[in-house]
């Protein structure tokens, strides 16, 4: 399903863990962008529903687009919500990318499990060898719960942060 927050699990528990060196906005930006052309084919009911954009080529084509897109939108977020300073409002370009990145190939990834019209690897091959590797409520849970964990860590390290 387009927009789907079950995705954002895994940058959750990224964020938690990685802290500064990982922007979920930038992941949650590049979601979006992943689910796209998934939308545009069902309200216009043509196409393929999971085609280019969940290829790890599409993907890679998407993360470029949300790094360089969402760096400004992030940063421009951060101002309006007044989350980071001006002075550390910058957020760096490697961490962009590497957000990007991880953002589009683990949405590829997941929703290679779950849904059989993902062909991951076009066009070397229409294969999926990731389908049903997991069931589709355990791929699920494991989004949810490693948000959940996530959160938790990112919370506690600010906390022992303000503490120390």
């Amino acid at each position: 399903m387009p927009f789907t927050p079950i995705h954002m699990g895994p940058g959750i528990l990224l964020k938690g863990t990685l802290q500064s060196s990982f922007s979920l906005m930038v992941f949650g930006w590049t979601q979006i962008l992943m689910d796209i052309q998934p939308l545009i084919v069902m309200l216009s009911g043509e196409g393929h529903l999971h085609g280019f954009s969940h290829t790890y080529l599409g993907a890679t084509l998407l993360a470029i687009l949300a790094a360089i897109t969402g760096k400004y939108l992030s940063q421009i977020g951060l101002w309006v919500l007044k989350i980071e300073s001006s002075i550390k409002n910058n957020i760096e370009w490697w961490v962009v990318f590497l957000s990007a990145f991880i953002g589009s190939f683990s949405h590829v990834f997941l929703d290679s499990i779950m849904h059989s019209d993902v062909e991951p690897f076009y066009p070397v091959t229409l294969s999926n060898p990731f389908l049903r590797v997991i069931s589709v409520e355990a791929l699920h849970k494991l989004c949810l719960y490693s948000g959940l964990v996530g959160a938790g860590v990112y919370y506690f390290i600010q906390w022992r942060g303000k503490n120390v």
